[in-house]
């Protein structure tokens, strides 16, 4: 009997969509433990050092995970493809948490990028396998809200990490922090492999319903069409300037997420002064943003579709329109305290009438930065999605990985750069910087995909 119930789950789709939204939560949960910890973990590393040389120490130890997650993406891409997204999921989250805890072990800038190298390379198969994921698990039309979802988990992980994190330098020293998150990701395995049994064509749970929905509403099969059945070898796909508009506009819109998630406790440190526990209280705003971001170009996209957009239509107006909330608030940010001046002549009365005080600098930075990450969202789930809508499941790990790589070799680029762009904590050329690389990611979407459309084989 019980058999039988077991036979007949629905929705299992959203139990495993949920599941790597939750791996994404803990995924940035250990990456960011580093950047809010930093400013204690300087002052016990590097006491002698001068700020711009703590920086400059923190750039090259972060750009060496950022490095190795470049080389984990495309390397990923193929396990995925090769081993399911099953056991690659097992395979990248048990060595990124072990890596994790190790942190608690270094003993200096060398120690760090070694442990920090290891967490990168293991860390980067959640992208590819959660791409791959979403190519087997749901139906075109739901894709980009799935994606979405899973997006999500990275600004929950953010929200989450940095006030937890801080909260937890109350009770523990920054390397006991280390053991106790590397740890959770160990636990999250054990559901893990009790509900992702197979994909869904073969899954013994799902229900023939779901099966049948999923399957039926997937515009790439298997042995299908003449269009379904070209598998490129990589050379092949590198043929094709769709696969580069992919790579292209990953490369250049990653580096934003990067330059925020890296640098914003960094940044409230050295432009405002904040320590550990005052970071947070403000270092989770933006994060906020980068969640509802998330969910609002799933939802947009989903919408669209069911309102009769084509794909092609609604993946570039989508990016599109993230990209153009981001723009103008990169040079908001150079000077967030004109925002805060703005806000309090207009709504001052108002906040006053509720007891609220006038909002301060730091406030309309990390507002700001909300508003910039919503916009990011808003785009990178939809950009994420392009492979499967260009390609067949067999070469959307591929593209996928290949795609991270180049994103991520962008986000190193950036990353080393910073202390040389913020001399003195003046963050405006890197903000010139992100506002510049949007128009980049709109050039790869309308000129190198010409239309999003399943790719032909070339004659």
């Amino acid at each position: 009997m019980a058999s039988s119930i077991r036979q007949k789950v629905g929705n299992l789709r959203w139990w495993v969509i949920g599941l790597i939204a939750l791996a994404t939560v803990i995924n940035y949960i250990d990456r960011q433990a580093l950047g809010v910890l930093w400013p204690d973990i300087a002052e016990d590393l590097y006491p002698n050092e001068s700020e711009d040389g703590r920086k400059q120490i923190y750039a090259w130890v972060t750009g060496s995970f950022i490095f190795f997650y470049a080389g984990g993406q495309a390397l990923f891409g193929k396990i995925f493809d090769w081993l399911g997204t099953r056991i690659g999921f097992a395979i990248s989250i048990g060595v990124w948490s072990i890596a994790t805890a190790l942190h608690a072990f270094a003993r200096g800038a060398w120690s760090f990028a070694i442990f920090r190298s290891i967490l990168g390379m293991a860390e980067a198969g959640n992208w590819p396998g959660a791409a791959k994921g979403n190519a087997e698990w749901f139906p075109s039309h739901e894709r980009a809200f799935a994606q979405g979802i899973f997006n999500s988990g990275a600004a929950i992980g953010g929200i989450i990490a940095i006030p937890a994190i801080a909260f937890m330098t109350i009770y523990f020293n920054w390397q006991m922090i280390f053991i106790v998150v590397g740890l959770v990701g160990l636990l999250w395995l054990i559901p893990w492999f009790l509900i992702v049994k197979a994909p869904p064509k073969y899954h013994p749970n799902i229900s023939e319903a779901e099966k049948q929905y999923i399957l039926s509403g997937q515009e790439i099969q298997e042995d299908q069409s003449e269009v379904n059945s070209y598998n490129p070898t990589t050379v092949e796909l590198l043929k094709h300037k769709e696969s580069w508009g992919v790579i292209l506009a990953s490369t250049v819109i990653d580096p934003i997420w990067w330059l925020f998630i890296v640098w914003i406790p960094i940044y409230l440190n050295g432009v405002y002064g904040m320590d550990v526990k005052t970071i947070g209280i403000y270092g989770w705003v933006p994060y906020v943003g980068a969640m509802f971001g998330a969910w609002f170009g799933g939802l947009l996209a989903q919408n669209r579709m069911a309102k009769g957009w084509s794909i092609n239509k609604t993946r570039k107006w989508v990016i599109t329109l993230g990209c153009l909330i981001m723009f103008p608030f990169f040079f908001l940010l150079i000077n967030p305290e004109n925002f805060a001046s703005f806000f309090n002549t207009i709504f001052g009365g108002l906040g006053s009438s509720l007891g609220l005080n006038s909002m301060q600098a730091p406030t309309a930075a990390v507002i700001i930065m909300a508003v910039i990450l919503f916009g990011f969202q808003t785009a990178i789930g939809n950009v994420q999605t392009l492979p499967s809508d260009l390609f067949n499941k067999s070469t959307v790990g591929t593209l996928s990985g290949i795609a991270g790589m180049g994103a991520k070799l962008g986000a190193f680029g950036l990353t080393i750069l910073i202390p040389i762009l913020t001399k003195g904590n003046n963050y405006a050329p890197a903000f010139f910087v992100g506002a510049g690389l949007t128009i980049i990611a709109l050039f790869a979407i309308w000129v190198l995909i010409p239309k999003v459309k399943p790719v032909k084989q070339l004659t």
